[in-house]
């Protein structure tokens, strides 16, 4: 049955070429996001933050004083509020929270580091509603997830308090592309190869900007104080190897790490949870995950 089903999504994203240039590629991925509409229990507000876009979405027994901060995928190019509304409102469903989802601006009409202040500013405009920094989770699916860890180096950096948690779905950490499975997974992976993701590094980089900065590969920074992550990744994607390495640096780093590899399952599978029991699954697991850590007394 797992098997059926991701082969059908396997079949879906094949069944259309592979979209060429920007315009195409966003509207893409909005459209395979749409696919699978948001439940009809979910009340949705959308708000700005200095310009940008975001939604505040709550399922109705989520608990308000408690945040997901939410940082879509889609190499820092693509992807938005739209393509990932039924991954990020079933996530803050399973966590029993908020969520807080944010359009931060794209390359390459907004480089480095248009996302990362973007993702700054949406933390301090939780933060000046009042919400406690230990009841919010950050994180999110590939670019998302290298935005999320990011942010909590920044924050650690400026010595001001951070999330509760980091909840790392297939994330991206690693822009100079040095991951042995994206040979390895190459010929089993529909989405992700080393091609496309050069393209779109060299899109969201300045030219003389080191890919090893932590700042865009947190994988090379210093892990050390951030907080508790759970990592969930699919067996069957080239941007395994920037979750598995992961979990060995923060490890070393004295953080608490949980990875989840999953088999058989692609790049940011919960992004299809709709249809896929194993990305449902594996939202419940986050959701766990968030709440066990943000529903913890205030020290």
């Amino acid at each position: 049955m797992a098997e059926d089903e991701i082969n059908e999504i396997r079949a879906l994203l094949a069944a259309r070429p592979r979209p060429v240039g920007w315009a195409e590629r966003r509207a893409r991925i909005e459209e395979v996001g749409a696919a699978s509409p948001t439940a009809p229990d979910i009340a949705l507000t959308p708000i700005e933050i200095g310009g940008v876009s975001a939604e505040w979405s709550q399922a109705p027994a989520a608990d308000p004083a408690r945040v997901l901060l939410f940082f879509h995928g889609g190499g820092y190019c693509s992807g938005s509020i739209l393509s990932h509304r039924r991954m990020a409102t079933e996530a803050g469903r399973a966590a029993g929270a908020r969520t807080l989802a944010v359009a931060y601006r794209l390359a390459p009409e907004h480089p480095f580091p248009a996302a990362y202040d973007d993702a700054l500013a949406a933390w301090n405009f939780l933060r000046a509603q009042g919400i406690a920094a230990k009841r919010i989770a950050v994180g999110g699916d590939s670019a998302g997830g290298g935005l999320s860890l990011g942010l909590a180096m920044r924050l650690r950096d400026a010595g001001e308090e951070g999330p509760a948690c980091l909840w790392l779905c297939s994330p991206w950490t690693d822009l100079t592309l040095s991951g042995e499975t994206l040979v390895t997974k190459d010929t089993v992976d529909p989405l992700i190869h080393r091609a496309y993701l050069d393209e779109l590094a060299a899109a969201y980089l300045p030219p003389a900007m080191d890919r090893r900065d932590p700042r865009v590969s947190p994988l090379f920074g210093n892990l050390a104080d951030l907080p508790p992550m759970l990592i969930q990744v699919g067996s069957d994607e080239t941007l395994l190897a920037d979750s598995t390495r992961l979990p060995a640096a923060a490890g070393a780093a004295d953080v608490a790490v949980t990875l989840e590899t999953w088999p058989k399952m692609i790049h940011a599978f919960p992004l299809w949870n709709a249809r896929l029991a194993k990305g449902r699954r594996a939202l419940a697991h986050a959701g766990r995950f968030i709440q066990s850590r943000t529903t913890k007394p205030l020290a």
